[in-house]
């Protein structure tokens, strides 16, 4: 109840730079107690020591622990997506940039299990209180796999693709997390639904088909 009231922040103004490097430094705190002990060592009184605020102004910022890892995760894709575009992944084809791109991803999640397993566990616990958060994240990865499909445009079937990839993706962290799944059953399974992508392909020249980058 209380983080469903507090949601509705989502939708207020923007943060001025002193409150943007304030939630910064939360973000960094939380990313630190995960990669040290996973979701479990993500306490909140522990944040906002680490951070250096008050717990009070940390709670006005992420009203739970499920929003604040949701946050993490969304901030740790912004980073993925910066040192993508400055080294795009460079397949012939799209599926195969793809795959690519969502290996190099899962190998940087790889080297931090702990961070991974906290934020994977936050995303699968959030409630609608923390859809906002959630639709970022989705958004994210969404903007990463077009980044890389080499589309502006996205054609309602191509989104459709990308979702599955999306869902995929998120299935195979999990399994491989528990201990289910190798690596290589995991990069075999992205590639097989990255394949998905040759059935979307649009004729040159139509709508929604633009130059790969990186190519």
């Amino acid at each position: 109840m209380r983080a469903e009231a507090k949601s509705a922040g989502a939708a207020s103004p923007p943060l001025t730079e002193r409150q943007e490097a304030r939630r910064r430094r939360i973000l960094h705190a939380s990313a630190q107690l995960a990669s040290r002990g996973g979701f479990d060592a993500v306490q909140m009184r522990e944040v906002a020591e680490s951070s250096s605020v008050a717990l009070g102004t940390l709670y006005r910022y992420f009203p739970s622990k499920i929003h604040l890892l949701v946050a993490t995760m969304q901030d740790q894709l912004q980073h993925m997506h910066t040192t993508l575009r400055k080294r795009p992944p460079a397949g012939d084809t799209a599926a195969e940039r793809v795959a690519e791109t969502l290996m190099r991803a899962f190998r940087a999640l790889q080297r931090e299990p702990h961070l991974a397993d906290a934020m994977v566990r936050a995303l699968t616990f959030a409630d609608r209180s923390v859809s906002p958060e959630v639709d970022t994240v989705s958004r994210q990865t969404t903007a990463i796999i077009l980044d890389a499909m080499g589309l502006e445009n996205p054609t309602p079937e191509q989104l459709s693709a990308v979702r599955v990839i999306e869902h995929t993706w998120h299935s195979a962290l999990i399994t491989w997390l528990s201990g289910r799944a190798s690596i290589a059953q995991v990069k075999i399974d992205i590639e097989t639904v990255c394949r998905l992508i040759d059935l979307t392909e649009t004729p040159p020249g139509r709508a929604g088909k633009s130059s790969p980058s990186g190519v």
